[in-house]
């Protein structure tokens, strides 16, 4: 049976290619405008970045941290999925939480005026804002938080537990839409986390 156009134009991913498409999209300065790319879908990778930040292919481990980063730069989310893209493909991959991990974070004065600078675990740095907020999640079972920052167009960061623990102690109690909360300021917005009156005594 004869294969349609559309079959016929289906090329198989493969990184190689991905990671020279992404290269040669990357020798400007800054990141690629991946936003501005809206390539034909070519069929998903075996890729998948895990919750705690490592990124596989095809189930192996990819160890080189520079070709991680430059995946990292053409990653895209649509439609709550996500794909590597460049100026002529797009492919699909997996991601079991969020793409980054926020692994520190820094905290410049206080109260309202306060800004909070988080880095991931591939160097990207994101001020909480109005533009990059930050939410928390509970799991239903066990109440434990997932604290999240958002680092680019709809990109999140898990940040990690460490890092969570030091923000608490930044925390300050605020009213918000009608009720206490515990949250914390960055960039002059205040950002939710647990009810007070949830708080451990």
């Amino acid at each position: 049976m004869a294969k349609s156009s559309s079959e016929q134009n289906t090329v198989t991913p493969k990184a190689d290619t991905l990671a020279d498409a992404a290269r040669a999209a990357s020798r400007g300065k800054g990141l690629p405008p991946v936003h501005l790319w809206d390539p034909p879908f070519c069929g998903d990778l075996d890729m998948r970045i895990a919750r705690d930040g490592t990124w596989f292919y095809e189930g192996t481990p990819i160890g080189r941290p520079a070709l991680v980063r430059l995946f990292s730069t053409i990653l895209k989310r649509e439609d709550g999925r996500y794909f590597l893209v460049t100026p002529v493909e797009k492919v699909g991959i997996t991601v079991d939480d969020a793409p980054f991990v926020a692994v520190d974070f820094r905290a410049e004065g206080q109260g309202r005026d306060q800004r909070l600078t988080f880095v991931t675990n591939l160097g990207d740095e994101t001020v909480a804002g109005p533009d990059a907020p930050l939410r928390v999640t509970r799991d239903p079972q066990t109440g434990e938080p997932a604290p999240y920052v958002m680092v680019r167009a709809g990109l999140e960061a898990l940040i990690d537990r460490k890092s969570f623990y030091r923000l608490v102690e930044l925390g300050v109690t605020e009213p918000h839409e009608g009720r206490d909360w515990f949250g914390l300021w960055s960039s002059g917005r205040f950002f939710p986390v647990i009810p007070a009156s949830e708080m451990p005594d």
